[in-house]
């Protein structure tokens, strides 16, 4: 099987035989829908192929390649009156120059725009009645040109656009009041993005330009280009679209099974495979109450395609072409109360919840102290870093973080924020090493105590909880190249605060499976202040008739959990169960429940004495 990670050439994949899940009866939906459509899908999510799609199927000269490509394929069967009709314009803003000062850019967004008019004069000479003057100052009459000359031809011209706030963002994104004046001299006034969408507007109204399809990331830049551009249709959130880029867990699962007959597998190593694809790669949603979630497409690729070369999943889960998302969170978290959007998603107990996602809004609104954290939610949802989940009774919808993938750019988020020393994020890789392959838990709760503690002020004191405690330890244990790292992990009937299992493929080496249950007191459920809560040594704070209480409850929970998980991975699990006890944020309190068997709780207690310098036999 050859699959096309990272190829966006539809008539390449069908010619040379790649992997293709056919989405070509979503070709008449879009067909109903409108004749100038927004299309947003976070990015590296199938849209550049989609235009491909569309560009092959409506290309005029196309025409006698129409049963080789589309033959086998849904529209083929059953193809619409429009096949084939058009003569087709291609732009791909994701290669414009984002460097440099607004004179530049509009130099370098002009030069693709003559390009790819020149490209088309090229390619349909024969159907055009003259050739395409080009303005090398001005593309947008260049533009008003060829639209000219097409209608005049007795032709239609259908317009695909990719990545339309590819630049603008990146010049957003970059951050500072220098790049908010360069965005702002782009998109607002006589900024060269709004005049360019001016004119497809212009061409639009009868001059001759009869269908446009615009994709990209987010609907900032056309909200800030609003009065350029108002004609679009939005639409993103329409349920016949929902799956147009994506894959649903069944084809997923076929996938596997057939890759896993091509390794001589049983089949229980494809059901292995498919629930870690579903952790880290499942989970998006693209539709209000849809109750369905699918597979980035890439993502699923870059599985793929791994697996059918080596016969076992990939190291690191997380393509690093997806890495740049770290820095689209980043900024998010810049804006007025973005940061704490950012903890929140973490938390994900407590989903976001929204009445409807934001639509309409521009840089202005973005940057204003005043805006709340829906706002802020409905960013992170088109960014592709948060993702719709179910309804509640009252009708409002919930966001959350889709899958373990996006889990770790937030992650990698927060311990920049925490621990923004390196030396300090390399001891935390020391402490977590030793964790994971001995159990050695002592030294993180110190880090976490002596590093952590310090840097939560009286404002997070207020509001803090267990949840609080927990996402301290997320953020540190984090480490989804050797686990599935669950937060809140369906365990039974229950919830585990934080489950670490070994991912089947990494169980060849000596690390263990991890679960830890965390509890939290304030010092006034205590009656104790923060001088004395120090004062008291380890043992003595565990001795506390609440800390004793918390200890009890969690073991009693972790016993429950143990059980579930034994019954569900056999004999190849080696688990170890901690309750930690957060005294405040003055101290931690934890203990080891349920050890492995007597030899292992012999081994432990060996290391300890060596630890403490006692005589040991």
């Amino acid at each position: 099987m050859k699959f096309p990670y990272g190829m966006s050439d539809f008539r390449q994949i069908i010619d040379e035989g790649y992997f293709f899940i056919d989405r070509t009866a979503h070709i008449r939906v879009i067909e109903e829908l409108g004749h100038q459509l927004l299309f947003l899908r976070p990015r590296r999510f199938g849209k550049s192929l989609l235009l491909s799609l569309l560009e092959n199927y409506y290309d005029i000269q196309r025409a006698d390649e129409f049963e080789q490509l589309f033959g086998h394929l849904a529209i083929g069967q059953n193809p619409t009156p429009l096949r084939n009709r058009y003569l087709v314009m291609r732009w791909d803003f994701s290669v414009v120059n984002s460097v440099g000062t607004p004179e530049a850019i509009q130099y370098s967004l002009y030069a693709h725009i003559n390009r790819w008019i020149d490209t088309f004069t090229h390619q349909y000479r024969p159907l055009l009645s003259r050739e395409i003057p080009l303005n090398p100052v001005d593309a947008t009459v260049s533009l008003a040109a060829a639209v000219d000359v097409v209608r005049e031809s007795g032709q239609r011209l259908y317009l695909l656009l990719d990545e339309y706030d590819n630049f603008a963002n990146e010049v957003l994104m970059a951050g500072g009041r220098v790049n908010q004046q360069r965005y702002e001299a782009l998109v607002y006034g006589d900024g060269v993005l709004k005049t360019v969408f001016k004119n497809i507007k212009a061409a639009g109204a009868g001059r001759g330009l009869d269908r446009v399809f615009i994709t990209g990331v987010s609907p900032v830049v056309l909200s800030d280009s609003t009065s350029g551009y108002n004609v679009a249709e939005n639409v993103s959130l329409s349920p016949a679209l929902e799956d147009v880029c994506g894959f649903w867990e069944a084809e997923i699962a076929e996938t596997l099974s057939q890759l896993a007959r091509q390794c001589n597998f049983p089949p229980e190593k494809a059901a292995e495979a498919l629930g870690q694809m579903r952790a880290f790669y499942n989970g998006y949603a693209f539709a209000y109450a849809s109750g369905h979630s699918i597979y980035n497409p890439t993502l699923a690729l870059y599985y793929f395609k791994h697996f059918a070369q080596t016969c076992a999943a990939p190291r690191t889960m997380l393509d690093s072409n997806f890495a740049t998302d770290r820095n689209k969170i980043a900024y998010v978290a810049g804006l007025p109360n973005g940061d704490k959007v950012i903890l929140d998603a973490v938390q994900d107990t407590s989903p976001i919840t929204i009445r409807r996602l934001e639509d309409r809004f521009g840089v202005a609104e973005m940057l204003s102290p005043a805006q709340d954290r829906i706002f802020m939610a409905s960013l992170l949802y088109y960014l592709g870093v948060l993702t719709l989940r179910q309804e509640t009774e009252r009708g409002d919808m919930t966001l959350q973080v889709p899958n373990l993938v996006v889990r770790r750019l937030y992650v990698d988020r927060l311990r920049q924020l925490l621990l923004p020393d390196p030396q300090r994020r390399d001891e935390v890789e020391v402490l977590t090493s030793a964790f994971f392959g001995e159990g050695a838990l002592g030294p993180v709760c110190a880090f976490v105590e002596q590093r952590l503690f310090p840097l939560l002020d009286n404002r997070d004191y207020r509001w803090a909880n267990e949840l609080t405690l927990k996402t301290a330890f997320l953020t540190l244990l984090f480490e989804d190249t050797f686990y599935v790292v669950d937060s809140e992990a369906a365990i039974g009937r229950n919830y585990a605060d934080l489950a670490l299992i070994l991912r089947p493929e990494m169980r060849k080496y000596r690390l263990l499976d991890l679960l830890l249950e965390f509890k939290f007191f304030k010092l006034a459920d205590l009656d104790l202040n923060g001088e004395q809560v120090r004062a008291l040594s380890r043992e003595d704070a565990a001795r506390l008739p609440q800390v004793q209480r918390g200890l009890s409850a969690a073991g009693e929970q972790l016993a429950r959990y143990r059980e579930a998980l034994t019954a569900q991975y056999g004999a190849v699990l080696r688990l170890r169960t901690y309750a930690v006890i957060g005294l405040g944020f003055e101290r931690l309190v934890w203990a080891e429940t349920g050890a492995l068997d007597s030899i292992n709780q012999t081994v432990e207690g060996v290391r300890e004495g060596l630890r403490e310098g006692l005589p040991v036999t």
